[in-house]
């Protein structure tokens, strides 16, 4: 869809974001070679819906800052269980804990290449 260096930094730029705001389970979905309408999937997760709005409005503007331009699109910033932001190569969905865990938009895309990404914060819950 784009040049594919430059919907890689963008995808990590709104994995880096939603990590400032403790996003948790920072998946990167490489899905440029199954579909034709977008490069990269970020999938993030959320302890309640302020953190989930939180993170939302945190890759928007970083996103913002570094490419001059918000989504195309966003949707689910009222509800706050699952957001989704449209940037054209790359589609962030911000969701709930409870609401990834049951459409398990991972399991879904399994065979596309991705990276894990989490925040040190809760890599070091998990070790202790």
């Amino acid at each position: 869809m784009h040049d594919d260096r430059d919907s890689t930094r963008r995808a990590h730029l709104a994995g880096e974001a939603a990590a400032t705001k403790l996003g948790t389970d920072i998946v990167l979905l490489d899905v440029s070679e199954i579909l034709q309408i977008v490069d990269w999937f970020v999938i993030v997760g959320g302890s309640n819906t302020r953190q989930v709005r939180t993170i939302a409005d945190e890759v928007e503007a970083a996103m913002k800052s570094a490419d001059g331009a918000g989504p195309v699109r966003s949707e689910g910033l009222d509800d706050g269980r699952w957001v989704l932001l449209d940037f054209g190569d790359v589609v962030v969905h911000i969701f709930l804990d409870e609401v990834r865990a049951f459409y398990n938009l991972e399991r879904l895309w399994g065979d596309v290449p991705r990276i894990v990404r989490d925040h040190p914060r809760s890599a070091a819950r998990a070790q202790s």
